[in-house]
């Protein structure tokens, strides 16, 4: 794994807008600063993708394993979940209902086996930038050379096991990122055969017996890019109790997103190589830790505790739901930038590779999105 120093492609603006991607640049921050940065790009041999991807295929037969295990025990209480839905979770399990994808966040040392950071299971993002555009900056300045990524094909693959039907596809409002995400998804599942309607969840209703889209349409089945824990907490939330429709990603899925699986995974996987150790209580470690809210994104509520004191703390609105500790190995320095490594995986395989990096030692919503290339 190198960091390779790049020159940007002349006009690469417009070039990825005409992709979609049109949030390439942090606009609220004076002065603007870059998201997609064509300075740099990661550079790994053969061998270690395909360390890599085997590594993702045990992490996610390793989290099913866990999801199980959470079900059949009935430790929701421990991850935060109001029992109020904890049979909707155990009935979308047992059902085993449709999941698309999900994002494992890998701490990667050149040498060393990956090790888990976290699992993005249900609402995980910068996928266009992942599956499309570092894909098409790869063939324009790297053309001999070749990229861990097949995300736009698994993923119509994976929409064509369901059979041809109408999908809505919505997202939280406000949130440019959120909903360029949901309209690619949309245009993968419309490849695969399916009728795909757009809107933001603002516009979903409810009429007393089913959710409806704007036009007073009945929701059959629906992507959500919307996390789960936030319709836990909201006024109409509690009608998905009724289970009108099947949402995408699927009630289980709010046992794989939770942070708590870190700690469930080191206590079914003691010592496992692609694992840090992890617990629901700080006492169990020994040395540095990284506190983490139950329910968390971008980074959100996490801080780095060494020698009893808070070293590194990020803002944002999560912690009242509880907190898992694990251990804190410090990430790899690239040129002054840590990266993490963002593992695909659709329908329950490894299909591809984004990553992020930033200054600092936490990926948070402005960290930089950086392509690579497998050298060949």
């Amino acid at each position: 794994m190198r960091r390779l120093r790049v020159a940007p492609r002349p006009g690469w603006k417009e070039k990825v807008e005409a992709l979609g991607f049109d949030f390439h640049t942090h606009l609220q921050v004076s002065p603007p600063q870059p998201y997609w940065d064509e300075t740099a790009c990661y550079a790994f041999d053969m061998g270690e993708i395909e360390r890599l991807e085997a590594a993702t295929a045990e992490l996610h037969r390793m989290a099913l394993e866990a999801a199980g295990y959470v079900v059949a025990k009935e430790r929701y209480a421990q991850l935060g979940i109001p029992p109020h839905w904890w049979g909707l979770i155990e009935a979308s399990w047992r059902r085993e209902d449709f999941s698309l994808y999900g994002r494992f966040d890998l701490l990667y040392v050149p040498k060393q086996p990956p090790r888990l950071l976290e699992y993005n299971a249900d609402t995980p993002t910068t996928l266009l930038e992942a599956a499309v555009v570092q894909w098409f900056w790869k063939e324009e300045v790297f053309p001999k050379a070749d990229q861990w990524n097949r995300l736009h094909e698994a993923l119509i693959e994976r929409w064509g096991t369901l059979s041809p039907r109408t999908l809505h596809f919505t997202y939280a409002g406000g949130s440019l990122e959120d909903q360029r995400t949901a309209e690619y998804l949309a245009d993968t599942a419309a490849q695969a055969g399916h009728h795909v309607h757009l809107l933001p969840i603002e516009a979903i209703g409810w009429d007393g017996l089913r959710f409806l889209d704007e036009e007073l349409r009945p929701i059959q089945t629906i992507f959500k890019l919307y996390p789960w824990e936030w319709w836990l907490q909201e006024e109409f939330g509690v009608h998905l109790l009724e289970e009108t429709f099947r949402p995408i990603e699927p009630a289980w899925k709010l046992l794989l997103s939770n942070k708590g699986l870190l700690a469930i995974l080191w206590e079914l996987f003691p010592g496992h190589p692609n694992l840090l150790p992890a617990y629901f209580k700080p006492e169990r470690l020994a040395g540095p830790m990284v506190q983490k809210p139950l329910f968390s994104r971008e980074g959100a509520n996490v801080s780095v505790w060494e020698g009893g004191a808070v070293r590194l703390a990020t803002p944002g609105p999560y912690g009242e739901e509880g907190f898992v500790y694990q251990a804190y190995c410090p990430p790899p320095v690239f040129d002054g930038y840590h990266p993490v490594l963002g593992a695909w995986v659709v329908g329950g395989a490894p299909a591809g590779m984004g990553l992020r990096e930033d200054q600092g030692p936490i990926t948070q919503n402005a960290s930089r999105f950086a392509p690579h290339i497998i050298e060949v």
